[in-house]
């Protein structure tokens, strides 16, 4: 959860990931308010640092939700563009060869 903390005037002075104490107000990143505050701290090159990191991540959950709906017989593997089944086989591939084809969501419980 972001949470910020605001001055007497309003302004934002503090982003905190939790609410830590009274009189932090939830908010989003996507508020233009809390891009400006991140823009005039310097920090939105971090924030897409932090996005970066969290790319394997989001692949690796596409792959699964991929598998997942072509298991359940929602679409067909050939319906996806060319590039895109061989990118997916590549994909599949290396997950096999390093050992890690489960679900993700196996990888929670």
């Amino acid at each position: 959860m972001l949470c910020i903390e605001r001055d007497q005037s309003g302004a934002i002075v503090a982003i905190r990931r939790v609410e830590d104490r009274p009189g932090l107000e939830s908010a989003s990143l996507l508020d233009e308010e809390v891009l400006g505050f991140l823009r005039d701290a310097g920090e939105l090159e971090n924030l897409s640092q932090l996005m970066a990191s969290t790319d394997t991540a989001i692949v690796r959950v596409l792959e699964d939700l991929i598998d997942l709906l072509i298991d359940k017989k929602l679409i067909l593997f050939t319906d996806l563009p060319p590039a895109a089944q061989e990118k997916i086989h590549e994909r599949k591939l290396l997950r096999s060869r390093i050992g890690s084809v489960s679900l993700m969501v196996d990888d929670i419980l």
